[in-house]
Parts: C-alpha cells; structure tokens; sequence
C-alpha cells in the first residue's frame, strides 16, 4: 500500500512541476544573454564600416566660408609700396570625385564587406557555442537530477537495513555491529546526498543565469533525452566544412588579400575630378570658379607605403598559417571525440549489464543476509556495487551526451 501512495504522490509532484525543456532553454539564453548582443553589435559596427569604405567613391562636397575682421593689403603705387587695412570676406563650395585609384579604394570597399560577413559568422558561431553550454549545463542537470534519485534511493535502503538490523539484532539473530555499520552508512549516504543536491543546485543556478530567468526549484527535466542519443556517423575529413572559425579565418585571408592589393596600388596615385566656386569680397569683389583633374602620383614616402605594402603581404601568409593550424587542432579534437563515442557506447552496453548483474546480487545478497548466510559487509558491498553501477551509466550517457554535443558544435550543423 505504501509503495502505490508513494507512486501517487510522484506522478502528482510531477504533474505540477515546471517542465523547462532544452528547446526553451536555449531559446531564453540566446534572447538575452550579453555575448550574442555584443556579437550583434559588431554587425552593425562592420556594416557603418562599409558605408564609411564606400563613401571614397561617392562626391566629396565642402562648403568653406572666412571672414576677416581686419586685413592688410599691400598695393603698389608710383613703385611704392602703400598697405591698407580692411574687412573682408569670402564663401564658396567645392566638389572632389574620385575618377580611377587603380582599385585602391574599390579592394578597401570589398575588404570591409569581408568584416561584415565575418561578423555574420561569427555571431553564428556565438550562438552555436552557446547551444553548447546550455546544452552541456542541461545535460549536467540531468545527470544530477537523477544521481540525487539515486542516492535518496541509496540512503532509504541504508536506513530500511538499519530499521532491519535494529529488530535483528532485539532478536538476537545479529550482532550490534551489524546495527552500528548500517547506521553508519546512512549517515553518509545522507551526507553524499546533500552534496549532490548543492551540486545540482550550483548547475541550475548558473543555467538560470544564463536564461536571465530564475528557474523553480520543482523544475522537471526532459530526462529522455541522455538515452535517446542518435548514434553518428563515423569521422569524414569533410565534417569540418561548416566550421564556423574555418570560416572566419578563410574570410581573414581573403580580407588580407584585398587590403594588400589596395596597399599595393597606393604607389601608382589617384586620379581625381574637382570643381569649386568661390565669392571674394575684400578690396574688390569678384567670383573665381575651377574645373579640372587632377593627378596624384605619390613619388617618395619615406618608404612608408613599401612598408605598409610589406605588412599586408605578411599578413595573408599569417593568416593562412593560423587556419592550418585551427585545422589541424579541430581535426585532432574531431577525430578523438568519435573514438571516445565508440567507447562510450560499449560502456553503456556494459554499465547496463552491470546494474542488471548488481540487482540480481543485492536481492539474493539481502535474503540471504536474513537468514544468516551473509555478512553485513556483503551486503553492504552489493548496495555500494549497485550505486556505482547505477551511477556509472548514468556517467557514461552523460559523457556520450557531451561529446556528441561538443561534435554537433564543432561541424556547425545537426548530425
């Protein structure tokens, strides 16, 4: 009668528990956690940058206006030199279009429309890295969460052999020690189990965090979701080309590329069209107009263009030798996290034999230990043997999990 009402009072805690799922989870954390809105930040920052490259090639329109409160002009007369003093102003308006700068400005322009998508992409990969931990935190959550069922399920089991051993040994049948070590081991499931609640506890509140939402302490868990891991495919050297840092660094090197060709056409010069006109109104008043080209053709620098040239080409083959190495880090990860996920999977088919095998144990362990064919020490052996089984398989979906998530992460896509 006690085991049905306590399966009744289960299904009522769980019924009016708030069921937090992973989709949710992730959805709250990517809305208002503060690393994707400085990643969305950057987006608009790279998008201001184009607009400023690309203003080169639009005109350039400058009103200038001087007012003088006193002037001298110099004025000769009779082969002398007279000055006089007087006010005076002028106002007038200039226009520069860039013509031709042999594609300086035009390699300027496609270099910051680079910056654009790579702060794109690397929004993306900030969203995906924080799939990730919110998936690693939900995941840990599940794990505690059940490890406190277990342990709770550990310590009335101590505390039933205790309650067992008491009437024993009035009985005469066992020993005090037999009633003083399950006491004992109580005591320190109880202990084990309060650490696993603040463990639990320390996971949850930092996901809340996270979410920028306080979650409840009933909170219920998808708890499938550890058991009902797909299996992936094996390890494929073309797994890593949605990488999104892949990404980010090949759009680094073609963004080199075009500063170094806009570096390199800064030796042949400019050609520009102008056209101002301007009012005096000093001694005399007169209008003067200019239209025309102009050439610009940088002949000495002090070999601050070669040198500016010199940096840009260092930095394509600095940016190629950092995607090399990025590759070769994210292919070592790869390759060992698949190997780690085909012993996961044999150890989980392993752990289930092993609680099975650790059931069977405890139960005839335990009858036998009331009738006197077996110690305290055996029983209390195969209790413990029960929760490391139970424990170690809750570990190894756990980790199967974390890898598989951290997989997910690193191909920037579902498997």
């Amino acid at each position: 009668m006690k085991k049905y009402l306590f399966i009744l009072a289960m299904l009522s805690v769980t019924a009016h528990a708030q069921i937090l799922t992973l989709h949710e989870s992730i959805d709250k954390t990517l809305a208002t956690h503060p690393n994707i809105k400085n990643f969305m930040l950057d987006i608009s920052l790279s998008e201001q940058n184009y607009l400023s490259a690309r203003s080169a090639y639009l005109p350039q329109i400058n009103l200038q206006a001087q007012y003088d409160l006193q002037h001298t002009y110099s004025l000769p007369q009779n082969g002398v030199f007279n000055t006089l003093e007087k006010a005076g102003y002028q106002a007038g308006v200039s226009v520069g279009q860039k013509i031709w700068d042999f594609s300086k400005t035009s390699s300027k322009i496609d270099a910051s429309q680079l910056d654009k998508e790579i702060a794109e992409l690397s929004v993306e990969d900030a969203k995906a890295l924080m799939i990730y931990k919110v998936e690693s935190l939900y995941a840990t959550m599940i794990v505690q969460k059940k490890a406190i069922d277990v342990r709770k399920k550990d310590m009335q089991t101590k505390q039933e052999l205790y309650n067992q051993a008491q009437a024993l040994v009035r009985e005469g049948i066992k020993a005090s020690s037999d009633e003083t070590r399950f006491l004992s081991s109580y005591y320190e499931a109880k202990d084990v189990l309060s650490t696993a609640q603040a463990s639990f506890d320390k996971t949850k509140s930092t996901l809340s965090l996270y979410m920028g939402e306080k979650i409840s302490a009933d909170v219920a868990l998808e708890e499938g979701l550890l058991e009902n891991k797909k299996s992936m495919k094996a390890y494929d050297e073309n797994l890593l080309n949605e990488n999104s840092e892949l990404k980010i660094q090949e759009q680094n090197i073609q963004k080199n590329i075009l500063q170094h060709q806009s570096a390199k056409a800064s030796h042949y010069g400019s050609i520009d069209a102008v056209a101002s006109f301007t009012h005096f109104d000093n001694l005399n008043a007169y209008d003067a107009s200019v239209v025309g080209v102009v050439l610009s053709v940088p002949l000495y620098s002090g070999g601050n263009i070669s040198a500016t040239e010199q940096i840009a080409g260092i930095a394509i083959n600095k940016s190629k030798e950092l995607k090399n190495a990025k590759l070769l880090e994210l292919q070592e990860e790869l390759h060992g996290l698949f190997i780690d996920l085909e012993r996961y999977e044999n150890t989980i088919v392993a752990k289930q034999a092993q609680l099975e095998a650790a059931k069977s144990t405890e139960k005839v362990l335990g009858a036998r230990y009331k009738e006197g064919l077996a110690t305290y020490i055996e029983l209390l052996d195969a209790t413990t043997f029960l929760l490391a089984s139970e424990l170690g398989l809750l570990e190894a979906y756990f980790s199967r999990s974390m890898a598989q998530n951290r997989i997910k992460y690193l191909t920037g896509k579902q498997i």
